[in-house]
């Protein structure tokens, strides 16, 4: 069956039961629907000073048309802990209409290990990204509104920093020219939209703790400048407090549960190649006071997604993961190894060991956070012993443990040595966290940390202007910041090309951006787009109802 088949075919659960297998009692659950429902503000406060329990983070190597499976093995493992009578639960993101349409799908995982309901989850949902665009598109008004009638604050309209925002992938309107028609329009300018996971919204939403923090975060998002480039902000223009209230209940993280009635909380959904890519904080925060294991993701490989949850995510929220599990399959091994996608079925030793430094990367880069190590081997069916020997033996070699996973194919059952392993590490507090660099250094030597110690490169090319800024913004108290690095999520380089485990490159910085408002600086490097656009044939294109009114083609 495909994976929407199965996920059809799922007996569910009523979510006020969900709730109470982890605690939530059915008043403090918003039900939209049967089968999905927002946690209360009130009940999660109400955790405060609960002990957390074990923090799991779920990474992988970099992506490949292959396949690696991240999703579907942080709900396997999900699953799995709770097979082997854990209280476990697990926190994922939202999926973007703009991938679902375009050729990523969706991000409710596969096959047997999978969040339900999968149509909804992949689609609208509960409306949280439409919230989020809503109160981004309420910014972009009013400060153009601010502009039409007098422009009091003096903003210079040729540095308005805030671009529009859409959820769906559109390269059309990456640039534009808004406000044409005449003197009843507005003033002309240049504009431009990011798909909505870039929104600085988005990373607030995700990355605040409460509604009276949410306001003053948004009060905090820099919209423009003056001619002496001091800096207006969002609170300047009275937008903020709107923009809570259209955020209010976008900002309760959202119960679902998994194929086998585990509860997931499915919150926040930035893309790690152009943010911070984890889900939000008050999810992860809230799962942690309800169970004594909690298992995450972080978005695209090990050298975006969980760089940015342990130097972003981590350092904002206080937390500290007790175990990484890297995800790899044999075929992705095989095609960083040269072999063609057409040919992945076929048995080839050498290739898949000419494709592990890939992974030995991720191994190498992930141990320097202080936290210990899995690689999980998802298992696919043409995968051979000597193939699985091969990752095995390479992974011993680094000094870490690789597990066979068979979640996809078998749910819980083909996970269940995988949770154990994972209980065991974090039982035994072998983890002692630490970030890559400290708040007290210049933005562009944090940089410099990245680029030279997770990625291998040489050198960083930043011109002066860039360098400028950063010690303008360092000037103006936003030195202490974190960087989140926007780039191709395909390898370790700017060249989506370029697999394996390359060194000497150079990482060309583009443009940056100062997220006040969520609290980094975003580097955008190489050619990565703030606003993907469709591929040549888009998934849409397969997607429809079906004469019994069912959704078809989502992935």
């Amino acid at each position: 069956m495909s994976d929407i088949e199965i996920a059809r075919a799922a007996k569910k659960k009523p979510i006020q039961e969900i709730g109470d297998k982890i605690g939530i009692p059915t008043e403090h659950l918003l039900p939209y629907g049967h089968d999905k429902a927002k946690v209360s503000e009130e009940f999660i406060k109400s955790l405060s000073g609960k002990k957390n329990g074990h923090l799991i983070l779920v990474t992988a190597i970099n992506p490949t048309p292959a396949g690696e499976g991240k999703t579907t093995t942080t709900v396997g493992l999900g699953d799995g802990l709770n097979a082997i009578g854990k209280k476990a639960a697990i926190c994922i993101r939202e999926a973007s209409l703009g991938p679902n349409f375009g050729m990523k799908g969706g991000a409710a995982g596969g096959g047997y290990a999978q969040v339900v309901p999968m149509e909804d989850m992949n689609l609208h949902f509960t409306g949280d990204f439409h919230a989020i665009t809503s109160a981004h598109s309420l910014m972009a008004a009013m400060l153009d509104n601010h502009i039409y009638w007098g422009n009091e604050l003096q903003i210079d309209t040729r540095r308005v920093a805030l671009r529009r925002v859409v959820d769906m992938n559109d390269r059309a309107l990456r640039q534009i020219t808004g406000s044409l028609g005449g003197i009843a329009n507005g003033y002309a300018r240049e504009d431009g939209f990011d798909i909505t996971v870039a929104s600085e919204v988005m990373a607030i939403l995700c990355l605040t703790k409460n509604l009276k923090d949410l306001e003053q975060r948004l009060g905090e998002i820099i919209i423009a400048y003056r001619r002496d480039k001091s800096p207006v902000f969002c609170r300047d223009i009275k937008a903020h407090g709107a923009m809570a209230v259209l955020l209010k209940d976008a900002m309760q993280p959202n119960l679902v549960q998994t194929l086998e009635n585990n509860p997931a909380f499915v919150h926040g959904g930035p893309f790690a190649n152009i943010a911070h890519g984890c889900n939000s904080v008050i999810a992860t925060t809230t799962a942690l006071r309800l169970a004594d294991y909690v298992v995450t993701e972080a978005g695209f490989g090990a050298d975006l997604g969980a760089e940015k949850f342990m130097n972003i995510k981590c350092r904002k929220a206080g937390l500290a993961p007790s175990v990484v599990v890297c995800v790899a399959t044999v075929r992705a091994m095989k095609m960083n190894g040269g072999v063609a996608k057409a040919d992945l079925s076929t048995e080839d030793v050498a290739a898949v060991r000419a494709g592990c430094p890939n992974l030995g990367r991720h191994i190498e880069n992930l141990k320097s956070f202080g936290v210990p190590v899995i690689v999980a081997i998802n298992h696919f069916v043409n995968d051979t012993e000597s193939e699985i020997q091969t990752v095995k033996n390479f992974v011993k070699e680094q000094g870490a443990e690789a597990i066979v996973s068979r979640h996809w194919e078998l749910g819980s059952k083909g996970a269940l040595n995988l949770a154990k392993r994972v209980a065991d590490i974090s039982d035994a507090k072998l983890a002692n966290f630490v970030p890559s660099y400290p708040d007290n250094i210049a933005l562009m030597e944090k940089i410099e940390v990245i680029c030279k110690q997770i990625y291998r490169a040489n050198e960083v090319v930043a011109d002066k202007v860039i360098r400028d800024q950063l010690k303008a913004w360092e000037e103006q108290g936003y030195g202490h910041f974190p960087v989140c690095m926007a780039k191709t999520q395909y390898s370790f380089s700017t060249d989506p090309n370029l697999r394996g485990a390359p060194t000497g490159h150079s990482i060309p910085v583009r443009e940056v951006r100062l997220s006040a408002g969520a609290g980094f600086v975003v580097a955008v490097c190489g050619q990565i787009m703030t606003m993907p656009g469709l591929p040549r044939i888009p998934a849409a294109e397969a997607i429809r109802l079906s004469d019994e009114g069912q959704v078809e083609g989502l992935f």
